[in-house]
């Protein structure tokens, strides 16, 4: 059944398939390039595979149940992600309505489950993420100027666009929902001199954070709270939220713009970077839900604006950036991949494993699938922010030779 499946299916490049009997299954057109190699070494893998391989694919991986013997794993995925995509528009109206229904239950998220969806993966070893992130600890998606660009410049780069979106002056109170290792927040008082309160789940990028302001030697100025932003309270002329976004889950997107509104004064500035989807409302892989960010949800713009349009918001600007993630990601998983054996060190080869599928997949998904990023600009008065956009570019250039 299942190699009935993927001949259906595979109808771009050339897969063999060697079963667990040791039989081996080709698959695709005869184009003369090498063929991708894959074995599923178990039975019960196998079976698994031919009912789900959505859900069941990263854990035969995982499990070692699936190898890649020829090609890399990134091939193989891309060779997946090609073709499936295709297959998967004939049955996407019917799918679609499947994932819709089960999104309440997926994705909700109060206060005290948020807390450990979010602990969940950002409460791991504290080195890990050394391993693998630029030096300032950027955990999403980063903007290359140029394709020259190494991820530090890349990642550089991307505050500084988000910062000129912010339009601030000295002194502005700014608050960053989701401030993660507080690399944004320094950046900002750094560079535009304003103060910056973080709020952030997870206990140890809290500890981080805290740490990295006192040694900068901003701790009057950067402040960091182990607070969901329903219980932030005051007001603030500018807010910032990063990467957030994509935990908040579709149920609470109304409730997120609402606190949103609350917390910004009259003539305030909001600027939100989130992960989104191209073909409107979907659902979380559910590997990727299971194993790596539980609760987690990337929203196509429909859903986002739907969401902003009762608040009273108003969407000044939006970005789309298409495929900066690719080589964000393709970096993370180079340099994971240098530093595996520390990896596995500090976990076991079956986390390894994960974690390069995880990488891998994310990198495909926005080389070849429905996902992006977008930059999406609000403020409370029509007139706050500048007609043209030329103010973006003006900031960005006077502030280009200093990364902070």
């Amino acid at each position: 059944m299942l190699t009935r499946m993927l001949g259906s299916v595979i109808t771009k490049g050339r897969l063999t398939v060697i079963d667990p009997q040791g039989r081996s299954h080709h698959i695709g057109n005869d184009d003369g390039t090498q063929p991708i190699v894959m074995r599923v070494r178990s039975r019960r893998a196998w079976m698994r595979l031919a009912l789900n391989p959505y859900a069941y694919a990263g854990e035969a991986y995982m499990d070692s149940d699936l190898i890649i013997e020829q090609g890399t794993l990134a091939e193989w995925m891309a060779l997946c992600y090609e073709n499936f995509e295709v297959a998967s528009q004939r049955g996407a109206s019917a799918m679609r309505w499947v994932r819709r229904l089960t999104r309440p239950i997926t994705q909700h998220n109060p206060i005290g489950l948020a807390r450990r969806h979010v602990a969940h993966h950002y409460d791991l070893s504290d080195a890990l993420f050394d391993l693998f992130l630029d030096k300032d600890r950027q955990y999403s998606c980063a903007y290359f100027e140029s394709p020259n660009n190494s991820l530090e410049q890349a990642q550089d780069a991307k505050k500084r666009h988000i910062a000129a979106k912010l339009l601030l002056e000295p002194g502005m109170k700014v608050l960053d929902i989701g401030s993660g290792w507080g690399g944004l927040a320094l950046y900002l008082a750094k560079v535009a001199n304003v103060d910056v309160t973080g709020v952030t789940l997870s206990v140890k990028q809290q500890q981080v954070a805290e740490r990295r302001a006192r040694e900068a030697g901003l701790a009057d100025r950067v402040r960091f709270h182990l607070r969901d932003y329903r219980e932030e309270p005051g007001r603030y002329d500018r807010i910032v939220s990063v990467g957030m976004f994509e935990h908040v889950g579709a149920k609470h997107f109304g409730e997120f713009f609402n606190k949103v509104r609350e917390l910004l004064v009259e003539d305030g500035v909001a600027l939100l970077h989130s992960i989104g989807r191209f073909d409107g409302p979907g659902a979380t892989n559910t590997w990727l839900r299971k194993y790596i960010f539980p609760g987690g949800y990337t929203p196509a713009l429909s859903e986002v604006a739907a969401a902003v349009e009762p608040t009273g918001l108003l969407m000044t600007d939006v970005e789309i950036l298409r495929l900066h993630y690719v080589e964000t990601l393709k970096e993370w998983q180079r340099r994971f991949q240098l530093n595996r054996d520390r990896v596995r060190g500090m976990y076991d080869e079956r986390f390894c494993r994960m974690w390069e599928f995880y990488l891998a997949g994310c990198e495909m998904a926005f080389r070849f699938g429905n996902q992006m990023v977008f930059q999406m600009q609000l403020s409370r008065k029509l007139g706050t922010v500048p007609m043209t956009r030329d103010y973006i570019g003006h900031w960005e250039d006077a502030h280009a030779m200093n990364p902070a």
